[in-house]
């Protein structure tokens, strides 16, 4: 149980997909602009990354490896398919919202990454777990975006005005350039935090 949690908490904290491994960017500038965006991609992203890897886990030993990228993007490309007809059956708005960027998960990296790099060589249940880690971690990432993004370039939290009148809005925020410039400045905090806590750990086990 311990080594599950360990799994999980990698893809969380010390190998967060977005602001440690700096994948799958793409839809963390993208569709960032609003906190409902962020989160529905996020879960989105979650449930592929998940299903995948349990698919990989338990196919594993009978895919030739010579053909086991093909398979494991088939496998992504028809969890995706899924995703995207049940956002259009019962969550249209949204899935216009997403765009052409619901469809473009097929190509993560962090996806195929996963499969390859883990799944292919454990069983399921960790493989679900790193999926959940991995997928958790890039969910978290998308939503802490979004809501400093449509908190600063709107004044509202989904679609809520939460800051007065008062405030003019820094339009830049939801743009492109200024969730670029946000990440950046993101991943150096998330580095800042990441290297305090390693050093209060290490001393605490010096101690």
């Amino acid at each position: 149980m311990n080594n599950l949690w360990l799994t999980f908490k990698k893809g969380l904290v010390e190998e967060n997909p977005v602001f440690v491994l700096a994948l799958s960017l793409c839809p963390a500038l993208a569709v960032t602009a609003s906190v409902i965006t962020s989160l529905t991609m996020g879960l989105s992203v979650m449930f592929v990354i998940t299903a995948n890897n349990m698919v990989v886990s338990l196919s594993r030993k009978i895919v030739n490896p010579k053909v086991r990228v093909p398979v494991y993007i088939t496998s992504i490309a028809t969890i995706v398919t899924v995703v995207q007809l049940s956002l259009q059956a019962f969550a249209p708005a949204l899935y216009k919202a997403l765009g052409i960027y619901l469809a473009l998960i097929v190509v993560f990296a962090i996806i195929l990454a996963r499969a390859e790099v883990f799944a292919s060589k454990n069983k399921v249940i960790p493989s679900m777990v790193d999926g959940l880690g991995m997928g958790a971690g890039f969910c978290l990432a998308l939503v802490i975006i979004g809501c400093i993004r449509e908190l600063l370039g709107n004044g509202s939290l989904l679609g809520i005005p939460i800051i007065g009148d008062w405030y003019d809005p820094a339009l830049i925020f939801i743009l492109p350039a200024g969730g670029f410039m946000l990440i950046g400045y993101m991943v150096a905090g998330w580095k800042m935090w990441t290297t305090h806590m390693e050093k209060k750990k290490a001393e605490r086990g010096e101690a």
